[in-house]
């Protein structure tokens, strides 16, 4: 049976990217956008883990923290029947990265606290080691193939397990997005991981040779687009 987990989050693209990378994992995750919709969720059902954002639009994590923390939760496998207090590990998720922020989560009881922007692929890893520390089902934690390899070494990604045919300069930039999947990367650090010093190479190439590059990746995986654009800040790469 898979590990159940709640995640708290008001973003949508980060959310789909966290639910994508996690469930990719073999755990089964709840969505929740609004604070109010996570406290009913909590209430009606019993969850291995808890990942809750700390600024919502309709209040804190850290208070559904607290009432986790101090309220018996659902007994598993009997919703809405009170249960022993809740020691259900809780990671924390926030923008704010000053050292007071992680102390006053952790004081609250959280088990662990990611600071914004971060790698989905960490956020997985530390989901997976607080479930172990908690004792959930091996099962639930079995890893699945990674979606995409690098060869660092060949300079060659293959996706599902189906090599890629990319230029040197389309290899750089995948690389790079996908070393920072999940985050916003600017055109001019795309520029600089791909052409370096060349003065010659500007917004605009990176631009074409995104293009081509989502052609690619299109026609690997039709089902899906990988990278997405946001408008005014750069290029993202979505697991």
């Amino acid at each position: 049976m898979a590990a159940r987990l709640l995640l708290l989050e008001d973003d949508p693209a980060i959310a789909r990217t966290v639910v994508y990378t996690l469930e990719r994992d073999g755990l089964a995750v709840t969505h929740s956008l609004l604070l109010r919709d996570a406290r009913q969720q909590v209430q009606a059902r019993a969850f291995d883990l808890l990942v809750l954002d700390v600024g919502l639009p309709d209040g804190s994590g850290l208070d559904l923290l607290q009432q986790v923390r101090n309220t018996p939760a659902p007994t598993p496998g009997t919703p809405g029947t009170p249960g022993t207090p809740s020691a259900t590990p809780v990671l924390m998720l926030s923008a704010r990265g000053e050292e007071l922020d992680r102390v006053l989560g952790l004081e609250l009881g959280a088990d662990d606290y990611l600071t914004k922007p971060f790698s989905p692929r960490e956020l997985a890893a530390r989901v997976k080691a607080l479930l172990r520390r908690a004792g959930a089902p091996a099962a639930a934690m079995a890893a699945a193939p990674p979606l995409f390899h690098d060869d660092t070494v060949g300079q060659r990604i293959s996706l599902h397990g189906q090599p890629l045919t990319l230029t040197r300069r389309e290899y750089r930039l995948l690389a790079c997005l996908l070393a920072g999947a999940g985050r916003i990367h600017t055109r001019d650090a795309l520029l600089a991981a791909a052409w370096g010093d060349e003065s010659d190479s500007h917004d605009r190439t990176v631009d074409t040779h995104i293009k081509t590059l989502r052609a690619k990746l299109r026609e690997a995986d039709p089902s899906r687009e990988y990278i997405q654009t946001h408008r005014g800040m750069g290029y993202c790469l979505n697991l």
